[in-house]
């Protein structure tokens, strides 16, 4: 009898600490690939013991799995690139706004929700990239003067499709207005070398072959494409620094709003923001600390500092059906 009691014992104990764990576990939907979230997983179970599961997938496929999961949802944290995904999902009812005096203090407000629903986490420059053979930096100045006359049958773009131009729309649409934002667009597209590229690596391999002079895209995707080709004939510049300054997106993440384990996630989007996380977090792709207290990488920091456009970055989410309307009238595919 008392060897049934003690193995009773041992198996309920075993069945609490097995509770435990489960509690603790953090559950992550992430629309970044693996190799770029699971180091800053590994360096938070190291430090707390908390053991974080990530699933990732496609931004929309993601958000459409936690609406039919409601309450059910086993998702603890949403992961996904640029503000106006994020604003969708917090439009969409998935995301639990926050109230956090330590994402406050780390993040400025313009990379966070008002409601507290998201944070930034890295940042991501959609700035002109030029050919260093048939282009002088003199000749570059706006996003807005890509649309000149001297442009003709010099420029490349990536589809506008792609959420990360739909951003920059928006925000151009906040700056000028919908009329004057719709004129610069049609002389982009007026001056397009080529049919518009599905990413922004080809469209720099496309400078880099001679088909087009100029561009915009994503620091991220120089960085990397530079680091496979050091020889690349291509450079960054930084535009509107005499004005609002360069467009600047995001990565970034929420607190679900059925979160399991809401605390202990946002326990751990508390940490991504801090010193130890975020210079892991941007440094494997490249990108820029959301928090302003921390250096870029060396490789980074090599393109040289720039100002930046400081719309809050809500606006790429305000304005994305609007911005999405207008480059469908402006012809650009």
């Amino acid at each position: 009898m008392q060897a049934s009691k003690r193995l009773f014992a041992a198996l309920t104990l075993t069945a609490l600490a097995g509770a435990v764990q489960a509690a603790d576990e953090v559950v992550v939907y992430s629309s970044r690939i693996d190799e770029l979230i699971k180091p800053v997983f590994d360096a938070y179970t190291a430090k707390t013991g908390v053991p974080v599961k990530f699933i990732t997938d496609k931004e929309a496929p993601l958000l459409a799995r936690l609406k039919a999961e409601g309450e059910n949802t086993p998702a603890d944290m949403l992961i996904t690139v640029d503000a106006g995904n994020l604003w969708q999902a917090e439009q969409e009812g998935v995301l639990k706004p926050l109230q956090s005096a330590v994402i406050a203090q780390n993040i400025p407000a313009q990379y966070r929700s008002s409601t507290g629903s998201w944070t930034g986490l890295s940042l991501r420059a959609r700035t002109i990239v030029y050919s260093t053979e048939r282009v002088n930096p003199s000749e570059l100045s706006t996003y807005e003067a890509l649309a000149d006359k001297n442009w003709e049958g010099r420029l490349c773009l990536r589809t506008s499709k792609k959420v990360y131009n739909q951003s920059l729309t928006a925000t151009l649409i906040e700056t000028h207005g919908a009329a004057k934002t719709e004129e610069i667009v049609k002389g982009w597209v007026n001056n397009l070398a080529t049919d518009v590229f599905a990413d922004d690596t080809a469209l720099i391999q496309a400078i880099d072959a001679g088909q087009c002079d100029a561009g915009i895209v994503n620091t991220y995707y120089f960085g990397r494409l530079h680091k496979q080709q050091p020889d690349l004939k291509a450079k960054l510049f930084w535009p509107n620094q005499a004005d609002r300054g360069v467009h600047v997106n995001l990565s970034g993440a929420g607190v679900t709003k059925y979160a399991p384990h809401a605390e202990q996630a946002q326990q751990l989007l508390e940490w991504m923001t801090t010193e130890e996380a975020q210079g892991l977090f941007a440094g494997l792709n490249q990108e820029f600390p959301a928090n302003p207290q921390i250096a870029p990488s060396a490789e980074v920091a090599a393109w040289g500092v720039f100002k930046a456009d400081s719309i809050p970055l809500e606006v790429a989410g305000k304005r994305q059906a609007e911005a999405t309307m207008l480059m469908d009238r402006a012809g650009w595919n």
